[in-house]
């Protein structure tokens, strides 16, 4: 028997399955926040490059500026990519965040999410390799843009360095 003041309410049973079943989604919103705060970092790092070459493009001139120029260029093309990632990964969040809403509004009401949250996580999981798989393509083409110059690795101290 329920006292007449309280509204009649879910049982409390099922609502402890449904903060369960809400638990994983939320556990991965919480490992794509630390993704997105490794690409923030990474863009951030980009972006600075980019800034720091800006001063030395316009005071270079011959084969010095135009390699700064395909320097900014590359950065230029990561800055890009990381801003795909950085989309990719809040979209399968926004997505991961449906799934819980579906979760609990199916538990308020009468409606069958079952087939919508479904798709909604299936759709996060592409999201979310998409933002892997992208962030891979900018780790790989960083990691092949820092080469060192042969000038560098060729260069011999001037006998009256020494």
């Amino acid at each position: 028997m329920t006292a007449p003041f309280l509204p009649s309410s879910p049982n409390l049973t099922q609502l402890a399955q449904i903060i369960q079943l809400a638990v994983a989604p939320v556990f991965l919103l919480a490992g794509l926040g630390a993704f997105l705060n490794v690409c923030a970092g990474r863009l951030a790092r980009i972006v600075d490059r980019a800034r720091n070459l800006e001063p030395r493009i316009l005071g270079s001139r011959g084969d010095e500026h135009d390699r700064l120029i395909r320097e900014v260029r590359l950065l230029d093309r990561r800055i890009r990519i990381v801003n795909r990632a950085i989309f990719a990964t809040v979209l399968a969040a926004l997505l991961i965040s449906a799934v819980v809403i579906l979760l609990f509004m199916a538990f308020l009401s009468d409606f069958r999410f079952g087939t919508a949250i479904a798709l909604l996580f299936i759709a996060s999981m592409i999201s979310t390799g998409a933002g892997f798989a992208i962030f891979l393509q900018e780790t790989r083409l960083g990691t092949r843009s820092v080469r060192v110059r042969t000038s560098i690795l060729d260069h011999e101290p001037d006998p009256e360095e020494e």
